[in-house]
């Protein structure tokens, strides 16, 4: 663990392999032993999809996406995307698993959703899967609160499929 302070900033094409690195680190610690193949192929198809392309995705989409930067060190990641006419999805929050308990993802959090008041953006949507129930606890004691559940059974850059329960949250701003 580094005492270094963290920085949230812009990503720049400098900074692919480090999100690269997160994304695949990150998802192969949530996967569970039966489902292990499953994401290899949607880490495959996410980083062919969007996190090796991230600049042209989010820009197709009229979103952002930012690192968390500790020193040299890129610590964690989020973007963010339009979800309706006055609200903004949060995609991709990643802290770094040997960074976590510094409260990174909490500045990251609070950074996305200042980012939205200030694009006059009154609602943060995000999701989040069963097998996160850190995410799910950090979520809820945001003030986010539940607005759906779904098993997802069909994979996408979005979800892994292989019926792992997704939560969708909402808070307005």
């Amino acid at each position: 663990m580094t005492d270094n302070p963290v920085t949230i900033r812009l990503f720049a094409e400098a900074d692919v392999t480090g999100v690269r690195t997160l994304f695949i680190k990150v998802n192969r610690l949530l996967a569970p032993p039966d489902l292990k193949d499953a994401f290899e192929d949607y880490i495959v198809s996410s980083l062919l999809e969007e996190i090796d392309r991230v600049s042209d995705y989010y820009r197709e989409r009229l979103g952002s996406f930012w690192v968390a930067v500790s020193g040299r060190d890129i610590v964690g990641m989020f973007g963010l995307e339009p979800s309706g006419p006055d609200a903004m999805e949060l995609r991709r929050m990643y802290v770094d698993p040997g960074q976590r308990r510094r409260g990174i993802a909490r500045t990251m959090l609070e950074f996305a959703e200042n980012e939205c008041r200030k694009a006059d953006m009154r609602q943060l949507d995000l999701s989040t899967s069963e097998i996160q129930s850190d995410a799910l606890s950090f979520y809820i004691n945001s003030g986010y609160e539940l607005v759906r559940e779904e098993v997802a059974d069909t994979a996408s850059n979005k979800t892994i499929g292989g019926g792992i329960r997704r939560f969708h949250f909402v808070k307005m701003l």
